[in-house]
């Protein structure tokens, strides 16, 4: 039976709506939420109205720390690592894990669902043709979270101090041991605005470069990403193509210029996505 990985951050806004779509999935072993160093009511949210749940209170805010130390209390392989502002689809951790028992899969993801419906216009624009690259959709790209098989995660030992913990695990395994599982769901809610767009983007293409930089990556895969661009610019998406490459190339600059004092770094967070969910 799978186990449930959940970090978290001062998710008190959101963490309902997450833990509400996991305690509808059948056949959980253990649902852990690893709150680290949070400075408002989630834990308390997570002990008292959650009591089915394991509720770490950890005083050191750091997110790869809170995924090894829930760890420690995993008795039962795949594990799901679920972002604490996402919710799954009815039925996802069981088709997921289905899919996996089967053996070609070591890393896998649910599809990402974007929602932009509170977003600006530009923000709009950004995830129309982002969402549209096929390396997001086959790839377990940003989707949130992943899910590892107990065979995939001797891959490595504890998960190391990066920004981009995600990115880490997916370099870890080739393009044939990972995968998004079809008719499975994660919903994110997308930034509101293109400030906040910008820094979560930076925060990831940064912890790539962190990557990179660090060699930590042993599957890493070169992605056909100018073929694609070109393509896109000569179609009908023409100014949506064009207002996507323009903010990327801004988060590209942004993230190479923190790379420059990457010992630093603060981590940037969009609070304009995290206003409370409903389940």
């Amino acid at each position: 039976m799978p186990s449930i990985i959940v970090p978290a951050h001062n998710e008190a806004t959101v963490i309902r709506a997450c833990l509400d779509s996991l305690l509808k999935q059948a056949g959980v072993d253990r649902i852990i939420v690893a709150c680290n160093g949070c400075t408002d009511t989630t834990a308390s949210i997570v002990q008292s109205e959650y009591p089915q749940v394991t509720c770490l209170n950890l005083s050191i805010p750091s997110k790869v720390n809170a995924l090894n130390e829930a760890e420690k209390h995993v008795l039962s392989w795949p594990v799901f690592y679920i972002d604490a502002d996402t919710k799954l689809s009815s039925g996802a951790i069981q088709k997921i894990t289905e899919v996996m028992a089967q053996g070609n899969l070591l890393l896998a993801a649910p599809e990402p669902v974007i929602d932009t419906s509170h977003s600006s216009w530009f923000v709009k624009q950004y995830y129309k043709v982002w969402l549209s690259l096929p390396y997001i959709r086959e790839g377990v790209v940003a989707t949130c979270s992943f899910v590892i098989s107990a065979e995939g995660r001797k891959r490595f030992s504890n998960f190391p101090n990066v920004i981009n913990d995600d990115g880490f695990v997916r370099c870890q395994f080739s393009a044939n041991e990972r995968g998004n599982v079809p008719d499975t769901k994660v919903f994110i809610t997308a930034p509101q605005n293109i400030k906040s767009l910008i820094k979560i983007k930076t925060r990831a293409r940064l912890g790539n470069m962190q990557l990179a930089a660090a060699k930590l990556c042993t599957k890493a895969q070169e992605k056909p990403y100018s073929q694609i661009m070109r393509d896109k610019l000569f179609s009908k998406d023409f100014f949506a193509v064009s207002i996507y490459l323009a903010i990327a190339t801004l988060i590209r600059l942004r993230a190479k210029q923190q790379l420059k004092h990457i010992a630093s770094y603060r981590w940037e967070t969009d609070h304009t996505s995290r206003q409370s969910q409903s389940s």
